[in-house]
């Protein structure tokens, strides 16, 4: 089969399938390559996508729904309440919204939709029989909580001395430096808590649960087990011993959540006016969905392809993953 073949074949799988190597970031190419790295990071903080929105929204969230450290000393109903709600409130938009902009009032029709097969309906698979209506149930309920629960700890931490704090006025370079790499820290944090729980037994454990979304839509991308819950969002402790201020917890924690919700969307991107599009959906991570072991991480971490785990779409890929499954298989094997 000729390359152009290859390519054509491996296309017709999905409705639109973008360059994979194209989107995979170079911060860890030999020799480096300061442009790429330099045109990913400025893109990568550009007004096309997700990430300043998230920093505004935690900056926001501090600055308008913030608690004087008097108040959040001690455990309080009233102030944890009001941390659940803005949780509650921010992800129902987050994920609501584009689910009713994509899937209810269909704005975009099928353009740049990954596949076209339809969210799961009548499906046993699902707690209500029902996709949408098992992973808002999960996401509202479990993802809700367990970011309060997190958020609380460190919010007490701060007021309590207990996790070291600075202020812009105090060290602006630190403080500039923290958002910088927060998403470095959340990329690296995801593919190892994520890498483990493909191991068999804490497969079964409970990551099976987010596995059942084959087809993904943006209600799926937080709808995980509990237990999975309990380990995601932990990459926030980092804080209890890094000085930080809590714009940088918010900011970690929105960028978890709210990344991952973009990422499952299941198109690559909101298209605007003229030429200009909002990067959204990540191809990256649709593959694994599909073949379920392969792209643990993200495109701007290196760990799939220093561990045989990169998939970029193509069938090259798949006969890679293959030879990564019968290498494991094989270990099995041997160890029994």
């Amino acid at each position: 089969m000729t390359a152009r073949n290859t390519r054509e074949s491996n296309r017709s799988r999905w409705h639109f399938h973008p360059d994979v190597d194209s989107r995979m970031a170079p911060y860890y190419d030999w020799p480096p390559n300061l442009r790429a790295t330099t045109k990913r990071l400025i893109r990568g903080w550009s007004v096309f996508d997700v990430r300043i929105y998230v920093l505004l929204l935690a900056i926001a969230s501090w600055l308008v729904l913030g608690f004087p450290e008097t108040e959040t000393s001690e455990f309080s109903i009233g102030w944890i309440t009001q941390i659940w709600m803005r949780w509650f409130i921010t992800i129902s938009l987050v994920a609501g919204g584009l689910h009713l902009y994509f899937y209810t009032f269909r704005n975009q029709g099928d353009i740049e939709r990954y596949e076209l097969k339809d969210l799961a309906h009548d499906s046993g698979k699902f707690h209500f029989r029902n996709q949408v209506w098992d992973n808002m149930f999960w996401v509202l309920t479990g993802t809700v909580g367990f970011l309060t629960f997190y958020e609380v700890i460190i919010i007490w931490a701060y007021a309590n001395g207990v996790a070291p704090q600075i202020s812009f006025s105090e060290n602006p370079i630190l403080f500039v430096a923290l958002i910088l790499i927060t998403p470095g820290w959340t990329a690296f944090h995801f593919y190892w808590q994520h890498r483990a729980f493909h191991i068999p037994a804490l497969y079964r454990l409970g990551h099976d649960w987010h596995h059942k979304n084959v087809t993904v839509g943006p209600w799926s991308g937080a709808a995980v087990h509990p237990v999975e819950n309990l380990v995601w969002f932990s990459a926030v402790l980092i804080l209890l011993i890094v000085p930080s201020h809590p714009i940088h917890a918010l900011f970690l924690m929105h960028l978890q959540v709210i990344t991952a919700i973009t990422t499952h969307v299941g198109y690559d991107s909101l298209k605007l006016r003229k030429q200009h599009q909002f990067q959204l959906g990540d191809f990256f991570h649709q593959l694994h969905h599909r073949y379920y072991d392969c792209n643990y991480g993200t495109s701007s971490g290196p760990w799939d392809r220093w561990f045989g785990t990169y998939h970029d779409g193509t069938e090259e890929g798949n006969r890679r993953i293959q030879k990564h499954r019968e290498r494991i298989r094989g270990k099995h094997q041997h160890s029994e």
